[in-house]
C-alpha cells in the first residue's frame, strides 16, 4: 500500500536466525555444544584471530554461535563485493561498534543510519578534509613528527630500542589533537601514556569484551570492568569538554575541525551540531583519528624492518624524491608512490579496523544462494578478504608492496581492499590518515635504518582495533651522505595506488 512504512527492525543484537531463513546452508564449526554453541576453545583475548582460523577452515561464508548469539561471517571477494553494493546493503551498527555508543553516541562512526546527525556532521565536516585544508595540516604534522624523531634520536644515542606502538600512538594522538582541535596532550614529554590514551584503550577493550562475554552473566563477570569503564568514559567526556570550553572562551581557532563543529551551519538546511553532538564528534575523531593510524604505522615499520630489501627500495625513493630538502612540501608526500604501496600492503595484511558489518536494505539473496530478510547482517572479515587467493593469488600471505602497482590494482576485482570501510559511511578522514602515515614513513626511512629484534615474532593485540604487541626496533642513524639523491626506482613514476575504500566496522 502506498505510504505504508516498513515495520521497525528489532533493537539490540539480532541473531542470525532472525534474518537468514536458510541458515542451514551456511557451514559452522563441528561439535556444537548446547547453550555454549561454538565458544569452546575460543580465546577471549583474540576473538577476531580465532574467527580468522575458523574462516580458513570453513570457507568464504560461515557462522559461529556462542551463548545464543549467532553471527554470519563473510570473507570471499565475490560475496564481499555484493555486500558493498549500496543499493542493496548499508552499514550495520552492531557488535563492538554499538558497544561504543555510550562513548561516542551518534558520532560519525557509531551513528545508526536513521540518525540525522550523521549526515549533518558529514556535510559540515567534509570540507575539513579538502586539499586546501590538508595543506594547512601538513606543517603541524611535520612539527609533531619532529618531536618523534627527537625522541628516537635520544633513544638511539642511548643504545635503547624504541617502543614502536607506544610512540606511534603518541605521534598520531598529538597530530589529530593539534590539527583538529588545537590541543596539545604533551605525549612526548610523558614517561607513561596520557590518561586519555589509557581511558580510550580501556573503553575499546571493554567494548571488545562485551562481544564475547555471555549477556546473562556479564553483569557479574564484568562488574569491576563496568565500573572502570564508567570512569574511563567520564574521563574522556571531561577531557573533551575542557577542550571545547577553551575554544569557546579562549582564543579563536584557525578554521580547524572544532571551529567547523562549533560555528558552521549546514549549507542547505542551516542546522548546527548540538553541544552534546560536538562532544561526541570530538571523541570520535580523537579515538578513530589516531588509534587506527598508529596501528597502520606500527605494522608498516614491522614489515620494513623484516624486509630490508623493501626498506632499501622505499628509502631510495625518499632520497630521490625529497633530495636534501630539510622538510618535504605537501605535494612531495604524494610522490612517494612506493612508500604508499608499503603502507597499503601493511593495511592489506593487517587492516587495523579489521571488520565491518553490512545489513540488507530489503529482502535479498546473497551469492544467489543465501536468502536474507531486511535487516539481516553479516560481518566482513577484512584480514581474510585481503588474503582471498581468488583476488590476491596463491601467495597472499607474502608481504609484497608491488601488489599495489597500478597495473596490479587495475587487474583485481573491485571491493577487494577495504581498510577504510565502504560506501557512504566510508572513513571521512582516510586521506588525512594516508597523508600523515606516508609522510611519517618517509621521514623515518630517510633518517634511520630499522633493525628488528631477531627473536621477535609478530603478535597482534585486539581491542576492536589491531596493533602489534611488544614490537620494538633498534635504530641506526643514517649519515647525511647516505641520503643523497638515489637512482630511479622501477615504477616510481606510475600513478599512485588507490585504496578503493571501504574501524569492526571500518569507516563512519
Amino acid at each position: 500500500m502506498a505510504g505504508t512504512r516498513e515495520p521497525a527492525l528489532p533493537k539490540g543484537f539480532r541473531s542470525a536466525e532472525l534474518g537468514w531463513p536458510e541458515l542451514h546452508r551456511i557451514p559452522h564449526p563441528p561439535y556444537r555444544v548446547p547453550l555454549i554453541g561454538d565458544a569452546v576453545g575460543t580465546n577471549l583475548r583474540t576473538p577476531l584471530q580465532d574467527s580468522l582460523r575458523v574462516g580458513r577452515e570453513l570457507g568464504p561464508i560461515f557462522r559461529r554461535k556462542g551463548f545464543g548469539k549467532e553471527i554470519v561471517f563473510v570473507w570471499g571477494a565475490g560475496l564481499a563485493g555484493e555486500l558493498a553494493d549500496e543499493s542493496r546493503f548499508a552499514k550495520h551498527v552492531g557488535l563492538g561498534v554499538a558497544n561504543l555508543r555510550p562513548v561516542a553516541g551518534d558520532g560519525l562512526f557509531t551513528a545508526y543510519n536513521h540518525e540525522p546527525n550523521w549526515q549533518l556532521a558529514h556535510d559540515v565536516l567534509a570540507p575539513g578534509f579538502s586539499r586546501e585544508a590538508m595543506e594547512g595540516y601538513h606543517a603541524m604534522m611535520l612539527g609533531v613528527a619532529a618531536r618523534l624523531t627527537d625522541r628516537w634520536d635520544a633513544e638511539q644515542t642511548a643504545g635503547r630500542a624504541v617502543d614502536v606502538p607506544g610512540d606511534m600512538t603518541k605521534l598520531t594522538l598529538e597530530t589529530i589533537a593539534r590539527t583538529g582541535f588545537g590541543h596539545d596532550f604533551d605525549s612526548f614529554e610523558r614517561t607513561r601514556p596520557h590518561p586519555f590514551v589509557t581511558a580510550m584503550v580501556g573503553a575499546l577493550s571493554y567494548a571488545q569484551r562485551l562481544n564475547v562475554v555471555p549477556a546473562p552473566v556479564a553483569p557479574v563477570l564484568m562488574r569491576t570492568a563496568t565500573r572502570r569503564n564508567r570512569a574511563d568514559v567520564a574521563y574522556l567526556n571531561r577531557t573533551v569538554d575542557a577542550v571545547v570550553e577553551r575554544r569557546l572562551h579562549g582564543p579563536a581557532g584557525e578554521g580547524d575541525l572544532l571551529d567547523r563543529m562549533l560555528g558552521t551551519a549546514h549549507p542547505e538546511t542551516g542546522e548546527r551540531l548540538t553541544p552534546e553532538n560536538v562532544r561526541r564528534q570530538v571523541i570520535t575523531f580523537l579515538i578513530a583519528g589516531h588509534e587506527t593510524t598508529s596501528g597502520a604505522l606500527s605494522f608498516a615499520l614491522h614489515y620494513l624492518a623484516q624486509h630490508p630489501d623493501i626498506a632499501a627500495r622505499a628509502r631510495a625513493e625518499v632520497d630521490r624524491v625529497w633530495g636534501d630538502t630539510p622538510e618535504p612540501a605537501y605535494d612531495q608526500v604524494a610522490r612517494l608512490r612506493y612508500v604508499r604501496r608499503v603502507l597499503d600492503e601493511s593495511l592489506r595484511l593487517w587492516p587495523t579496523a579489521p571488520a565491518f558489518a553490512r545489513e540488507a536494505r530489503a529482502d535479498t539473496v546473497l551469492g544467489g544462494v543465501h536468502p536474507m530478510r531486511r535487516g539481516a547482517w553479516a560481518l566482513v572479515l577484512m584480514p581474510l578478504l585481503h588474503r582471498d587467493p581468488d583476488a590476491w593469488g596463491p601467495d597472499a600471505e607474502r608481504f609484497d608492496p608491488d601488489r599495489f602497482a597500478p597495473a596490479a590494482v587495475r587487474a583485481r576485482p573491485a571491493h577487494t581492499f577495504k581498510p577504510f570501510g565502504t560506501g557512504a559511511r566510508a572513513c571521512i578522514g582516510r586521506q588525512f590518515a594516508l597523508h600523515e602515515a606516508t609522510l611519517v614513513l618517509g621521514l623515518l626511512l630517510r633518517r634511520y635504518e630499522l633493525l628488528p629484534d631477531p627473536a621477535y615474532r609478530l603478535r597482534v593485540a585486539e581491542r576492536l582495533t589491531l596493533m602489534p604487541e611488544g614490537l620494538t626496533l633498534r635504530l641506526d642513524r643514517r649519515s647525511p651522505a647516505a641520503s643523497a639523491v638515489g637512482p630511479e626506482i622501477p615504477g616510481a613514476r606510475d600513478v599512485p595506488s588507490v585504496s578503493r575504500c571501504p574501524v569492526s566496522g571500518a569507516g563512519e
